[in-house]
């Protein structure tokens, strides 16, 4: 009689294991999952921050003044384009971000007079993604609302 009483208590553990793993199960895959999001997101923040530098870069090293503008673009794109995220400026100073074929926020060249000092030339290479509609990789729902809504980043350099 004890040996059958047992068998019982073990077949009542075994589906309390699976009921405990399946709450336990969800949760550390919702932190794995999340982590994964936010792990990627401050990559892509990274390549942003990298790519507004390396496109005032280029402008200050560059040669002439007639391709500052393409050659800011083409810093900031060689910096993006892993992450599938492309600057396009057609005419003017004010451009767009794509990504996946849609408008994700916008991009700007501009050289101009130094804010603290009118004699020398700056210029300002200016990028604004807009993360929450357009996150880079799938998202767990509910993980959005830790995720920010836009990424900024400006980088200034003085030309001469």
């Amino acid at each position: 009689m004890f040996g059958f009483s047992g068998r019982v208590r073990a077949r009542d553990q075994r589906g309390a294991a699976v009921v405990e793993f399946a709450l336990i199960g969800t949760l550390l895959m919702t932190l794995v999952l999340g982590i994964i999001s936010y792990g990627f997101m401050l990559s892509f923040r990274q390549g942003m921050s990298q790519g507004a530098a390396e496109g005032a870069r280029a402008v200050v090293v560059g040669n002439s003044s007639a391709n500052q503008t393409t050659d800011a673009i083409n810093a900031v794109n060689e910096a993006l384009k892993a992450y599938g995220v492309s600057c396009s400026i057609p005419s003017g100073t004010t451009g767009t971000l794509t990504h996946a074929g849609s408008n994700a926020g916008t991009c700007s060249v501009s050289v101009a007079a130094c804010l603290n000092d009118a004699g020398h030339q700056c210029v300002k290479v200016a990028l604004a993604y807009n993360y929450r509609d357009h996150a880079l990789i799938p998202t767990f729902p509910g993980l959005g609302i830790f995720l920010p809504g836009n990424l900024n980043y400006t980088a200034n350099a003085r030309v001469s």
